[in-house]
Formats: structure tokens, sequence, C-alpha cells
């Protein structure tokens, strides 16, 4: 489709949840198109009427608008609002002998299918309708029995596509059955409906997931029947899990939903899926969308699937909440602090505090409620043992905890500076190592095995709760 401005589309299904792998689809789609200064359109396909959902259809604009991946046409293609179109381009196939009516019943075609099986023969079709007469036909249709239009598949035929990421295609057309094109309920198949639609809509790249590899013969035969210019097919390599298999939509934990309720930001999770099946060929791994629109290159789509990799994922993640600015970061975490935590007891300024302090260690929004559980819970647990540093016993790091705080309570001028100035000192004049002093002083503070260091957390608790903590602690040994 040479000189034809670019155009590209996303078509889910309102089936349910939007699959980390329909994003990337989306993602590869919406980079193509506004690199090649194109449109990038999107159209619902919801001809499925068994698995449609209520409200999935506004799920998905929900879920392209929060990650940026804005589209041209104003209003979406519906399919179930097309119906007359693809009634109108099937029965032109018909009158050109290109397609048929078929008029067996679901109980013939299910025999046929477990004779097949029998034989293990490919279940297709057996072509009892495709040379019925045309009087046949017609007194069928006025006794109102049910049909399906099919379509006709030519014998013997080759059929070759080229893929921008497979190469040369080539399938006998002997192995391509005679597909419904117009289901008994008058809405089309998918195959029908994604021909008519790419080509209305003058879609110049098709570019999807290799699992429609298979199918793409029966639309090459589509193309031919209707004498349309074919679009570039451009099949992208499955999202794998760990297992090596493909990621199941099935699967609650690999919904785009459930990634954006854990605290996933959309500019890291557009940045990660980007590098699931491209390589950019360098070093790089962390890319704004202007960078990614910039560099983007299907030459560089690999043919293997790409494993996803949490683990990755929450690095890249971790990176953009690090570049975030406090308020803003505060603005993000608060609907998750809220939920666990009574935040009336906290002003503005302690819950900033408490933000700034644990920003370097975040990898996503939600693990701020675990990791503030030392600034906000009212009581804590933990075991006395963890307050012993390595070779010192129960009543060493008693005595070490009661001379902190003996020390903590003279300073006056208490934030974290002058509180690591004067304790580093005090380990001096003791003669101590920092570990017998730190490791309980810290465990004291926090309760916890990890967490920050001493100094940010007293900072942050102030004095009296600081002392108040370490209290505890020495009534725990």
């Amino acid at each position: 489709m040479k000189n034809k401005k670019v155009r590209t589309r996303i078509a889910p299904s309102p089936t349910g949840i939007i699959h980390i792998g329909n994003l990337r689809t989306a993602l590869y789609n919406y980079l193509f198109a506004k690199q090649n200064n194109g449109e990038f359109l999107l159209r619902v396909e919801d001809t499925d009427r068994e698995r449609f959902v209520e409200g999935a259809t506004d799920k998905v604009f929900a879920t392209l608008k929060w990650v940026g991946l804005d589209w041209y046409n104003a209003e979406p293609i519906i399919q179930s609002q097309r119906l007359d179109i693809y009634k109108k381009y099937s029965e032109q196939l018909v009158k050109e002998n290109k397609a048929y009516y078929c008029f067996c019943t679901s109980e013939r075609l299910i025999k046929m299918r477990e004779e097949q099986q029998a034989k293990k023969l490919p279940p297709r079709y057996d072509g009892q309708c495709c040379s019925l007469s045309s009087e046949e036909v017609k007194d069928k249709l006025k006794t109102g029995e049910k049909y399906v239009i099919r379509l006709r598949v030519p014998k013997n035929e080759k059929i070759e596509f080229d893929d921008a990421v497979y190469g040369k295609i080539k399938y006998n057309s002997n192995e391509i059955d005679e597909q419904v094109l117009i289901k008994s309920d008058g809405f089309p198949t998918y195959h029908l409906a994604v021909v008519v639609d790419d080509h209305e809509m003058e879609i110049t790249h098709i570019m999807r997931g290799e699992d429609w590899l298979p199918s793409t013969p029966k639309h090459v035969l589509l193309y031919k029947a209707f004498g349309w210019e074919m679009p570039e097919f451009i099949h992208l390599p499955n999202i794998l899990g760990e297992n090596k298999k493909k990621l199941s939509k099935r699967t609650g934990d690999v919904s785009v939903e459930s990634f954006k309720e854990q605290g996933y930001l959309p500019e890291a999770l557009i940045n990660y899926l980007a590098l699931l099946g491209w390589n950019p060929g360098t070093e790089q791994e962390i890319f704004n969308i202007e960078e990614l629109i910039k560099n983007f290159d299907i030459k560089k789509i690999h043919r293997s699937g790409a494993i996803f990799d949490i683990k990755k994922l929450d690095n890249i993640n971790g990176t953009y909440v690090r570049k975030l600015k406090v308020k803003k970061l505060q603005e993000l975490c608060l609907p998750y602090l809220s939920k666990d935590y009574n935040l009336k007891n906290y002003d503005d300024n302690y819950i900033e505090k408490v933000i700034k302090l644990e920003q370097e260690r975040l990898k996503k929004l939600s693990d701020i409620v675990e990791n503030t559980k030392l600034f906000f819970a009212d009581i804590f647990e933990y075991e006395a043992e963890l307050l012993v540093w390595k070779k010192s016993d129960v009543t060493e790091t008693k005595q070490k905890l009661l001379e902190t705080r003996e020390k903590l309570t003279e300073i006056e001028a208490w934030n974290k500076d002058n509180l690591e100035k004067e304790i580093l000192q005090f380990v001096q004049e003791k003669n101590l190592t920092n570990g017998e002093v730190l490791w309980p002083l810290r465990v004291a503070l926090s309760g916890q095995q990890n967490s920050p260091g001493p100094f940010e957390i007293a900072d942050v608790l102030g004095k009296e709760k600081s002392l108040e903590r370490i209290g505890i602690a020495i009534d725990k040994l």
C-alpha cells in the first residue's frame, strides 16, 4: 500500500479483561502509526455475543486512555452496529458464486466432525450445500430454514502472503476450510468482519498476535474474492510466562486492570511492554513515549516469544517511581494508605516525610502500605531476638539500648543529620562498633529486619515517639 497514509488499528473484543498481550499489540500499532505520521484507530469487535461482557467496552476505552494511547477516530467502530454492511458484502459474494448458503443443522455438523476425528481427518466442512441449485436455495429460504453463508474456497490454489516478522508464508487452498462468513443469528464471523472493516477503515498495516497467522490465508482469500488491495501483515510473537507457555487471558494477574490496581505506573508498563518482543539494539531500557516512537522498528521484532519477567517490570516501575515529585507520589499513594491506616491522625507534613523516605524502596505504589507500617501502625509485633546484633547477647543489647536512649534524650536538634553526627560520635567515644548500636536502634524504631536507617526513621517519628519505641524494645529484652 505505497503512497497511502499509514493507518493501524487495535480491535479488542469486549469479552472481559484487557490482557497484557492486547495492550502490547495496541502499543506497537500506536508507535508504528505515530512514527510514520499516520493514524491509530480503534474498533470494537463485539460480534461474539455468547462471550460478550456488559461494561467491558467502557473498560477497553478507559484502559487505553489510562496508558495514553489515544485513538484517531473520535467514534470507535462498533461491529454490532454494522450488521447490514456485513450482510451486503456476504450477499455480494453469493451473487458472484464466491460464497453459498449452507442449511446443514448443528446435529449434522457435529456428527460429521465426529466421523472425521474417528478417521483422523482434519475437521472441516464437507461441502454438502455448495452445489445446491438456486431453486433449492430459494425453496429453503422461503420455508424459513436456518442457514449460514460460507466462503467458496478454490481447489489446488497457492495462497501466499508476506509477513514483516515471519517472512513469506505459503498455504495450499485444499488445507483451508470453507469458513462461515455469516452465522445463523445474522452476525458475521470474525473472518468476514475483520476483512470488511479493515478495508473500509483503509487500514494499511495489520499488526496482531501470531495466533492469527493460521487465519490469515482465509483473509487473503476474502481480499481476493472482493478484489481489494491487501494490507501489510505483521504478526507479533506471543508473550510467555515463566513456564514458556502463552500468558492466559483467563489469568487475572495478567490483566492490565490488575497491574493498575497494584500500583504500576502507565508510563512504566508501556516502557516494559515495548521491550517484550522488540529489541532497540542498544543498552537503553528506559524510554519515554517520544523515544519509543522515534526508535521503534518492525525489523527488530523477534520471532520467538518474549518471557514476561515481573522482576524486570518492577525494576523499571521503580525507576519511574523514583523520578516522581514527592507531592505527586504522595497523591498516588494516599488511596493505598487510606485503606489500611487512619491518616486523620497525621498531618500532611508527616505523610510527605514518610513518602519521601520510602520513595527509593518502592517497586510499585501498593508497596507503600507494607513499607510504611512502622510509621502508621499503632502496634507492631516483632521477636526480641531480632534486636540482638550478631555476636552480642540479650544483656549486652539491652545495655547498649539503655545507653543510646540516654544519649538521644540529651539531643535537642532532632533531625537526621544531627542525630547521625551525635550517635556516631557517641559510638566512637564508647569504643563500640556501628553494628552494636545501630542495629538494635534501627530494629527498635522499625520492628523490622529490613527498613530505612535509624536516623531517617527517628527524624520522621520525632523525639517522643522514637524514645517510646526504644523503651518498648528495652522492655522486650
